[in-house]
């Protein structure tokens, strides 16, 4: 019943998504040319509170879990498994007073309405993963960004979404760098769980009626281990929550 409701209010859902990111395209070019990155940031996580209620037409819902005292005005990184694209909406808006940035592909910076324009001129870091070098001095980049501006990461260490929702080995490597650059970054795990249903499906249908849950469990301090050990144990405290291991 649920992937055929699946046929009917998809074409919605996709629909409104697809407006909202063609509307906030010259909104942004508009916000930041003349007003800045402060005006810019405002409009994007606007973008994305619209985004992320999205879902509900599908009845879907999203509920985010913060129970942690994170501070404000320290740079930070945190650290998701990743089992959609739908993860990353509601990451941007309740995040937004961090500052928090992406690392992405650098061919998402071409061709996609709203985003591509966020991720070029919003002060994350777009890789090239067929050059090395580039990506390295992209994530040093960034990490001197967050230290100068007490801005915040988000990076998802598993390289690749889940399709199952079972989480993948973190990777730490970006981690290292970021962390090289601004050592006094929090680390920060987010346990995302159910979105994967969501497009379990492809991206049509999506799937309907789908609770999804994002949780913010307890920082890990830098230094207290190699980033080997603290990425490990961010990574166990995601499976943890997800019920993934004992």
């Amino acid at each position: 019943m649920k992937k055929f409701l699946g046929y009917i209010l998809s074409p919605i859902a996709i629909l409104v998504f697809l407006l909202e990111l063609v509307i906030f395209q010259p909104i942004q070019w508009i916000s930041y040319k003349l007003f800045g990155y402060t005006a810019h940031k405002s409009v994007v996580d606007f973008l994305n509170l619209l985004l992320t209620h999205t879902v509900y037409l599908l009845g879907n819902t999203v509920k985010f879990i913060n129970n942690q005292n994170l501070p404000v005005g320290r740079p930070m990184i945190f650290l998701s498994n990743h089992q959609s694209l739908l993860d990353i909406p509601p990451l941007i808006w309740y995040l937004r007073k961090y500052h928090a940035k992406f690392i992405s592909k650098i061919e998402l910076t071409k061709g996609v309405p709203s985003i591509s324009f966020n991720l070029k001129y919003g002060g994350g870091a777009n890789i090239d993963r067929n050059d090395p070098r580039q990506s390295l001095m992209e994530m040093g980049k960034l990490g001197t960004r967050m230290k100068e501006n007490k801005w915040s990461a988000i990076i998802f260490p598993e390289g690749t979404r889940s399709k199952t929702g079972k989480v993948k080995p973190f990777q730490a490597g970006g981690i290292a760098i970021i962390l090289k650059k601004c050592p006094d970054a929090l680390l920060v795990p987010i346990a995302i769980n159910n979105s994967w249903k969501m497009i379990q499906y492809g991206l049509y249908p999506l799937n309907t009626f789908t609770s999804m849950t994002w949780e913010v469990l307890e920082p890990i301090e830098p230094g207290t281990g190699t980033v080997e050990e603290m990425v490990k144990e961010a990574e166990d405290k995601i499976k943890k929550a997800l019920g993934q291991i004992s």
